[in-house]
């Protein structure tokens, strides 16, 4: 079951029109990967503020153009 923090990530991507693909790139990650630990499929240590910390840079690069 995805956790909360999840639910959080995916809604601001959605407000931000952020794809899953721009955020694993971001992050450096595979995107079935990044898919898998928002789904509640994988829950690594730190992936909390890895997630939180990409998406707020790309919504700031997304502002800033």
């Amino acid at each position: 079951m995805p956790e909360q923090w999840t639910a959080e990530i995916i809604g601001e991507m959605h407000l931000n029109g952020i794809t899953a693909k721009q955020l694993a790139a971001q992050l450096g990650y595979n995107p079935k990967y990044v898919s898998a630990v928002l789904n509640g499929h994988r829950s690594p240590k730190k992936a909390k503020q890895a997630f939180r910390e990409s998406l707020k840079e790309l919504v700031q690069q997304k502002q800033a153009v």
